[in-house]
């Protein structure tokens, strides 16, 4: 029923007037049905949605252009860990596209109301609150740039974003999130990219290297597994991922690390920030920190505390998802 096309070719299909869909999608990078289906209903239509998202609102072809890129992240409490992942990565992406108006949202309600309660006030706003805005100034084209690890819960809240605003502007594009297509086909391979831009210490013998993710509920979650299959491929059989909130779990590895005689474990954030779950359920001193745990166990354990945002390869990384946003956007 579906045809893959090469990620470079954009996917144009005009669709049913609905309520959730508007009036015309495009994808890029995405599937297409096949010719021989007639007529496809919306639901079928719906489910090639995939890769990044543009819409083009046909009622505003009229209105004159007014430019922005909106940057979306959960966004963290802990402020020299947000200025030295999402504010650097914020820039990377302002010096890609100088002149032009770009805002962070944080996703995360709770982020920000801590914020304002901790640091006197809040520069941050939810998303909705930042679309409202640049509509009331006048602005008639946005760019939403995820700066999501994976396509999971926090990523689905950005899709969802993209199909409430896009009919109140006149075109609106959605990045994909740091790592999304797996080099299925003629796709990218986006997980491989982001292994191998991972710092990650030198090969040492004894020495096990522990990824910690976030983990999630969403079928997503299995992206964890993707990741551990390329690190295999670049033969890094040291390097292991785990979560926090998913799986596998910390307890997933500890005994085969005792197996293979492991006695040296460097723990590391695979997270855009080294903040909460880094600090405290990784690298806190409780007796239940994954710290402790691995301590207990008889390991000794050495924490790098640096979230990808501190990465320059994987800040470009990012920039290349929201040059591609970008180029939508205005082409």
């Amino acid at each position: 029923m579906f045809q893959v096309k090469n990620w470079k070719k954009f996917l144009v299909m005009s669709m049913a007037c609905t309520a959730l869909l508007g009036t015309a999608s495009t994808t890029h990078g995405a599937y297409s049905l096949n010719d021989e289906v007639a007529n496809p209903p919306v639901a079928l239509q719906m489910a090639t949605q995939i890769g990044m998202l543009e819409y083009e609102n046909p009622t505003m072809k009229s209105v004159a252009n007014k430019d922005a890129i909106v940057i979306l992240s959960f966004g963290t409490t802990y402020a020299d860990s947000r200025k030295k992942n999402i504010d650097a990565t914020v820039k990377a992406i302002q010096r890609a596209h100088k002149n032009v108006k770009t805002v962070v949202a944080f996703t995360s309600h709770i982020v920000i109301k801590h914020i304002a309660e901790n640091e006197g006030s809040c520069p941050y706003k939810t998303p909705e609150e930042v679309l409202d805005q640049l509509k009331r100034e006048g602005y008639t084209r946005i760019a939403l740039v995820p700066l999501a690890i994976v396509p999971g819960m926090e990523y689905k809240y950005d899709v969802a974003l993209f199909h409430q605003y896009k009919t109140q502007f006149k075109k609106m594009t959605l990045a994909t999130p740091l790592m999304y297509w797996q080099g299925q086909e003629d796709q990218p391979d986006d997980v491989m990219a982001a292994m191998e831009a991972l710092d990650l210490p030198a090969y040492k013998k004894g020495t096990a290297i522990l990824l910690m993710a976030h983990g999630t509920p969403d079928p997503s979650n299995a992206y964890y597994s993707v990741m551990q299959a390329k690190l295999k491929a670049m033969k890094r059989n040291d390097v292991h991922i785990y979560t926090v909130e998913g799986w596998p779990s910390l307890d997933d590895w500890v005994g085969k690390l005792k197996m293979h005689k492991v006695e040296n474990i460097i723990l590391m954030p695979l997270m855009l920030v080294a903040g909460d779950h880094a600090n405290n359920d990784m690298a806190g001193e409780e007796e239940d920190s994954h710290k402790s745990i691995l301590e207990a166990a008889g390991f000794n354990v050495t924490v790098k505390l640096q979230g990808l945002g501190e990465n320059k390869k994987i800040r470009e990384l990012f920039v290349n998802h929201a040059n591609e946003a970008w180029d939508a956007l205005i082409k």
